[in-house]
């Protein structure tokens, strides 16, 4: 059977299919390929006049797969991730296969985009997509033999809109993925409301040895009246307020949105949505807020407050001291915990991929201004742990690419001071030399504003994403108190740990971590395990054996909550929460949490073997 397509672009290609492509996956990497030919007899080689490869397909898994694109010189594969279990309409844009995406300000950012039923990544293998000879998609560590389904494949001049194709809605009024069930999967409002009780009944402070301030009641070191960080018998720690060591374990996201998703454009998408009053942002609609309209479900008209006193005995419970990153302000105000900061506002979001103009005359003041309403009023704060001053900034292994941006922008002080830096030689090295040049007047600057507004809390770093920065940018962080990275691994290399220490002589903290499992409409996140069951072994694994290096001196979960299934602003919809959509947490990840946190101690320093099994991604 012949099938055309309504004319919504200039040059739409006939589709031959007498039956969808159905092909399996297995294995630890299972690919399939298939020429043009056999996907459509009308594809052309020369994709030069087109901008969209708009394929239908059916997912029954939410694993992500490799898109890859076959030239007579180029392999380039992008990671793809469809919605699950439904046909979807992929509108793929052939402009991140062509060229590096310039846009964004941080690693997520620069690195994926979003579409209305999938997002795709955006860093590979870069050219003219003039001699496409194949299409192919690849699967790593598939579980359970999922099977993709391609009904059609066409090219398209204008962008002929994603979206999903099958009966809609696809979310429940629980923000659930329809089109999947699991056991648990909650059904009615009367189950969730007794499954929330048990919970409540049966928390209750763990058994961590913890003071007040959450550091170990059984040590002693010199009390300051603020966190700080010491090496006592060649083993660095957190040194709290009153003097106990501390080892910080946290969870990054801790509040009542919980990774609200796009909304435009895709309302019916939704069984039905939030109202106004069950929002984090009184008066405002969020995208679609799920969690915090069952927090309001759960708790009643008090639910913006007692969402918060149940955080908190969570927290207590299940031996989390601190309250990480991106986590609401009134846990810091309304209880004693220890916390931290991600600070914000030297113009990373206006910048040049994340690179603030440095040179302008007005960056000093700009930074000096959020400095100031960010950490004097936080200056006399115990609980406060330390600031971290960014999050993931892209430029390392772009630096070609951010000057470039630099040089395409209008006229600036940092375009002025790019120019007459490379009027002596335009080369690869060089403007790398010109970014690392830049990153230094960007720590300086920052750094010095923090500490004059702050003497007394510690700085926690840049939370550099993925493996080790250029070598200049690792000497440069000898500038903060503690050197962070986020390392979406199964554990944490000794040997980075080895040279990030040898070289910054700071202890070191993990910012960002996770583990997850494909399904309920939901994908693995950045590194996926096999169920439930070791999501909790891997959290064991990975912070038990990060704990044994006697530089590490915390870790932080990303994130509080599951991703939502339709995606956050980037596209991600990751199965990454220590609870779910609905308020019910993951319980075997939360018991090998509580394992470990009991023994955290003894095993950063010396006194006990780490958690030695590894977890199972098939």
């Amino acid at each position: 059977m012949i099938r055309y397509f309504p004319a919504v672009a200039l040059a739409l290609i006939p589709v031959a299919f007498a039956a969808p492509r159905r092909v399996v996956f297995e294995g630890p990497e299972s690919e399939h390929k298939w020429t043009l030919k056999d996907l459509n007899p009308e594809l052309p080689s020369d994709w030069t006049r087109y901008d969209y490869l708009v394929l239908e397909l059916r997912a029954s898994s939410p694993q992500r797969f490799w898109l890859t694109l076959y030239s007579s010189d180029r392999v380039q594969r992008r990671q793809m991730h469809p919605f699950p279990n439904v046909w979807i309409r992929a509108a793929v844009p052939l402009e991140y296969y062509r060229r590096p995406n310039r846009a964004g300000f941080d690693l997520a950012s620069v690195g994926k985009v979003p579409r209305n039923s999938f997002w795709i990544s955006t860093g590979g293998v870069y050219g003219p997509l003039n001699a496409v000879d194949a299409i192919g998609v690849t699967m790593q560590a598939p579980l359970g033999k999922p099977a993709l389904e391609i009904r059609s494949v066409r090219l398209s001049k204008e962008d002929p809109r994603s979206d999903v194709l099958d009966k809609k809605p696809v979310v429940d009024e629980f923000g659930q993925w329809i089109p999947e069930d699991w056991p648990g999967k909650a059904k009615t409002l009367i189950q969730l409301k007794k499954e929330w009780s048990a919970e409540e009944a049966g928390l209750a402070p763990g058994d961590f040895g913890y003071c007040k301030f959450g550091g170990y009641l059984n040590t002693k070191a010199k009390a300051t009246g603020f966190f700080r960080v010491e090496q006592v018998d060649g083993r660095w720690w957190f040194v709290d307020p009153d003097g106990h060591l501390f080892f910080s374990t946290s969870s990054t996201g801790m509040g009542a949105g919980g990774g609200d998703a796009r909304l435009r454009g895709r309302e019916d998408y939704f069984a039905a949505l939030p109202p106004v009053e069950a929002t984090p942002v009184p008066g405002r609609r969020p995208q679609t807020g799920f969690y915090a309209w069952n927090l309001a479900r759960r708790h009643g008209h008090e639910w913006k407050t007692k969402w918060i006193d149940l955080a908190i005995r969570r927290m207590e419970s299940w031996g989390l001291n601190t309250i990480g990153n991106w986590s609401d302000p009134r846990l810091w105000d309304a209880h004693k915990k220890a916390y931290v900061v991600n600070l914000r506002g030297w113009g990373m979001e206006t910048g040049y991929m994340g690179m603030p103009d440095v040179f302008s005359a007005e960056f000093p003041k700009i930074v000096d201004a959020a400095a100031a309403a960010q950490c004097a009023p936080r200056q006399s704060d115990p609980y406060l742990l330390g600031y971290f001053i960014a999050n993931e900034p892209p430029w390392p292994g772009r630096e070609s690419l951010v000057v470039d941006v630099i040089l395409d922008r209008p006229p600036s002080a940092i375009q002025r001071e790019a120019k007459a830096f490379l009027a002596a030689g335009d080369t690869p090295e060089r403007r790398k030399q010109f970014i690392y040049r830049a990153f230094d007047k960007y720590l300086e600057v920052i750094n010095s504003a923090i500490r004059r507004h702050d003497p007394n809390h510690l700085n926690l770093g840049l939370r550099f994403g993925g493996s080790l920065p250029p070598a200049e940018m690792l000497r440069a962080s000898k500038a903060f108190d503690v050197y962070s990275m986020n390392v979406y691994s199964t554990a944490v290399s000794p040997k980075v740990m080895q040279e990030i220490y040898g070289v910054t002589g700071r202890p070191i903290l993990v910012g960002e971590f996770h583990f997850g499992v494909p399904g309920r409409g939901l994908a693995a996140g950045l590194v996926q395990v096999r169920d439930q069951a070791e999501r909790g072994v891997a959290y064991r694994y990975y912070v038990e054996q990060a704990a044994a290096f006697p530089a590490f001196i915390g870790s932080s979960w990303f994130q509080w909550v599951d991703q939502p299934s339709t995606g956050r602003m980037d596209g991600e919809n990751y199965n990454i929460g220590l609870v779910d959509v609905t308020g019910r947490p993951y319980r075997e990840l939360i018991e090998a949490m509580k394992t470990t946190h009991r023994r955290l101690q003894a095993v950063h320093a010396g006194k006990t073997a780490p958690f030695s099994a590894k977890p199972r991604a098939q």
